[in-house]
């Protein structure tokens, strides 16, 4: 049901019976190396192309996922997904090998949540019983589309981020054993303005907010509820631009709570600029750290809040400035 003006409560509790997360070489150097499924040590991942390999990667995060607990591709009666390439592309040719009826999403960096707020929906209102989301990129593939090739060598500022190059999955049923979901905050398009392509998690931090505080305001809580609020790729960047907003806002949040996942899947001392972006750094980091830290007891609540800036090349030829969402989905054991 409603409740607020944009928050979804869910009433049954989809259950993410299983999950997956898998990654390339650069991820598999990070601090969450052992939360991945999966870890690649060739960006090509023998296959041709880095938009074929970023196909390969989704595939294998939800057969992964299918695989945990003991079910067939048949058995999955919705497959949602997002990714950053032209028309969702590998999003729509790994439903093609999956086969289940296909919703294909994109919300950019945010489609993570978007397709588990979605997916939850599905379950709660009753039509369907086994439902996938996911969301995936690829380093190289997302910087021959949005930024210059990696073979160029084209120097980057510190408000840069890397994108992952990554997969992750989850598994929605009715019923069984694990975390459930058990409300989404969807956000509203917020457009501050900003125009760098290099700066994304500045662009994106005011969405970031805007969504918290929707979440807090229509469900009356307080930050204090969730033992972890981590935002999606805001990177070191955006994550404090946030939390200095908030704090206007009168919204203060322990620094123990408030995180990002594009700080937390790389090592400072990694080449990444200001931290992780792409759809696949809050799938992999919700669907590998997060749900693995909640089944080993350590997290009882969590807020995911995945941000994405919904623009495009052509956009920024056209000098349009970087409109911006996030997706805030609350998961408890």
């Amino acid at each position: 049901m409603i409740q607020g003006h944009q928050t979804w409560v869910f009433e049954s509790k989809p259950v993410i019976a299983s999950s997956a997360a898998v990654g390339g070489p650069f991820e598999a150097k990070g601090p969450l190396a052992g939360d991945f499924d999966k870890l690649h040590d060739d960006i090509w991942l023998g296959q041709d192309s880095y938009e074929k390999a970023e196909k390969k990667l989704l595939e294998e995060a939800c057969e992964t996922a299918i695989h945990k607990v003991g079910k067939k591709k048949e058995d999955i009666q919705f497959f949602l997904s997002g990714d950053l390439m032209n028309q969702i592309i590998s999003s729509s040719f790994a439903a093609r090998t999956l086969g289940a009826p296909y919703l294909g999403l994109f919300g950019a960096c945010s489609s993570a949540m978007e397709g588990l707020a979605l997916a939850s929906l599905i379950i709660d209102s009753g039509f369907g019983d086994n439902v996938i989301a996911a969301a995936s990129s690829h380093n190289a593939a997302a910087e021959k589309q949005f930024r210059y090739p990696t073979e160029y060598g084209g120097q980057k500022p510190p408000t840069a981020q890397w994108t992952v190059t990554g997969a992750g999955a989850g598994l929605l049923t009715r019923q069984g054993e694990g975390p459930r979901v058990t409300s989404a905050t969807i956000g509203r398009v917020i457009d501050m303005g900003l125009s760098d392509p290099f700066n994304m998690g500045g662009a994106m931090a005011p969405a970031a907010v805007d969504t918290i505080e929707a979440h807090f305001r229509d469900l009356n809580r307080a930050s204090s509820y969730y033992d972890i609020i981590a935002t999606g790729d805001l990177g070191r960047v955006g994550h404090h631009i946030a939390a200095d907003l908030l704090a206007d806002h009168g919204i203060k949040i322990k620094n123990k709570i408030l995180t990002d996942c594009g700080i937390l899947i790389y090592k400072k001392e990694q080449p990444v600029m200001a931290g992780g972006s792409g759809c696949g750094c809050s799938a992999t980091v919700t669907y590998g750290h997060f749900l693995n830290r909640m089944k080993k007891g350590e997290l009882k609540k969590i807020l995911i809040v995945a941000t994405g800036a919904l623009m495009s090349p052509l956009s920024y030829q056209q000098k349009e400035s970087i409109p911006c969402i996030a997706h805030a989905v609350s998961i408890e054991m």
